[in-house]
């Protein structure tokens, strides 16, 4: 065991603590705890009036605020609408949720204006920021009290896996940019795989099957729930120009590449780089763990039929796993197999500190994790809850989503990682930072996989110039609504 987390006893107890809470967990995303909701109450708590349902509507179509609020703006001319106790908008991603997602989609279309509730493949969260958001705030100006109480109580409930978690609030982090405040929080109903930004808020790690009773009381939590603080993490990546890099959706190029100039660099500097930018809110990771979720991608993406939902996901998943070389590491020769440490060089910023400090990689390590929130892979707790007098010898301190730290662990081979993510044991602890900075320069490696929130990426390696990517919080946090 890599760090002592609790005596044999305490590990037990707090499996068994899991596994009850796992339960209870359960049995509330069914819907099978508490008061009935009355959906006609309910509806009234959460539909908007009319002008401004199809206000919002037409502004997105058209993507014009001002001809929008101007057809609208009488539509309260007497005074009489009143904003609803708990104004809701719902993005959905039908694609998601196996055979649910067109289903749920309806039935919660039904439960409040229809015109509230938006299906990514044909409304972006940018749009509806932009122009549905802007609408709202267009009738405020002109002295709409109803639109301004609407835009100033509005959260939004996102249908989805994290990754379209992470699309809603990044689009959402405009507002803070725009000095648009305030920032609607989001709520969750879980669609995808691991769903650990879900399990993390207390909405729970999977699509119920009773999902028709559980609708209702989601959507009431969802108005009602208090509003937690995330952290969310901003990725700089420079590569050498004629490297093909193949990103995820999350990582986009831009012009601008300020990377921190506080600190030798060991390889040369090519005259031209390319330039890549995303954020993050659970994990960034490089490594094997990496290589395994960019090659189950594939295999989906090659044989869709294969994953007809998240066990079936899941199962897949394990069983690429082990032929991607990580169980056999120690037996195989080829260099893309060994330690992130012949490649790697990590300099971090700790707790309350502005230097840069160097952190050497353990020689064992195959995957480095950069974690924000406590659920990982499907909730798993690979930094577990080290004892205060451990954090205190590693000057360590305990971890929260909202701190300005992320956690950093190794993963060695793949039984390390089993045991890892059974809760046996705890990950290789390597670092708290503030700020990361990744120099990574291939040698004999040609390929580095890395990995942002789900969303894993082939990085050709340069043996002449290094590659960088550095990690810095993003200055105003998410806002999430938990759903215990």
């Amino acid at each position: 065991m890599d760090s002592p987390t609790a005596s044999t006893t305490e590990g037990s107890t707090a499996r068994i603590v899991t596994s009850r809470s796992s339960v209870i967990e359960s049995i509330r995303g069914c819907g099978l705890s508490g008061l009935r909701v009355n959906k006609e109450d309910l509806k009234r708590k959460l539909s908007m009036p009319k002008y401004l349902r199809h206000a919002i509507r037409d502004s997105i179509n058209s993507k014009d605020v001002n001809a929008a609020a101007d057809r609208y703006r009488e539509g309260n001319s007497a005074g009489r609408e009143e904003a609803p106790e708990g104004p809701m908008v719902v993005f959905v991603n039908s694609k998601s949720g196996g055979r649910h997602g067109p289903e749920l989609k309806d039935r919660l279309q039904q439960l409040m204006g229809e015109e509230q509730v938006f299906d990514l493949s044909n409304v972006r969260p940018n749009e509806f920021v932009e122009y549905g958001l802007g609408c709202l705030e267009k009738l405020a100006g002109l002295g709409d009290f109803c639109a301004k109480d609407t835009r100033d109580k509005l959260r939004i409930l996102v249908a989805g896996g994290d990754g379209t978690v992470g699309w809603v609030l990044g689009s959402l982090t405009e507002l803070h940019k725009q000095g648009r405040e305030p920032v609607p929080p989001v709520a969750v109903i879980p669609l995808g795989t691991g769903n650990d930004l879900s399990r993390s808020f207390g909405w729970g790690g999977s699509f119920p099957f009773a999902w028709k009773s559980a609708v209702k009381r989601s959507l009431l939590r969802a108005i009602t729930g208090p509003v937690c603080r995330l952290d969310s993490w901003h990725l700089l990546m420079s590569v050498p120009r004629g490297e093909v890099v193949d990103p995820p959706h999350s990582l986009k190029s831009t012009d601008e590449c300020s990377l921190d100039q506080g600190l030798t660099i060991e390889g040369e500097l090519p005259e031209k780089v390319n330039c890549y930018e995303g954020v993050f809110y659970n994990y960034f990771s490089i490594g094997m763990d990496a290589q395994v979720a960019y090659g189950f991608h594939h295999l989906r993406n090659e044989k869709p039929y294969l994953a007809q939902g998240p066990i079936s996901n899941k199962l897949i998943y394990s069983g690429y796993t082990c032929t991607q070389g990580w169980f056999l590491t120690p037996c195989i020769s080829d260099p893309s197999l060994r330690g992130l440490k012949n490649i790697i060089r990590m300099h971090v910023k700790k707790v309350n500190c502005s230097e840069w400090e160097q952190i050497p990689v353990p020689r064992s390590v195959r995957a480095i994790v950069a974690l924000n929130l406590h659920s990982y892979a499907s909730g798993r707790n690979p930094w577990g809850s080290p004892k205060p007098e451990y954090l205190e010898k590693k000057g360590f301190v305990e971890a929260h989503v909202d701190d300005g730290l992320l956690e950093i662990f190794g993963l060695k081979q793949g039984w390390h990682a089993s045991f890892v993510m059974v809760e046996l044991i705890s990950a290789k602890h390597i670092a708290q930072a503030a700020a990361i900075r990744l120099e990574v320069r291939g040698g004999e490696w040609k390929d580095a996989f890395m990995q942002m929130d789900g969303e894993p990426w082939k990085q050709p390696m340069s043996k002449e110039y290094s590659s960088f990517v550095e990690i810095k919080r993003v200055p105003f946090h998410s806002l999430m609504v938990n759903g215990d």
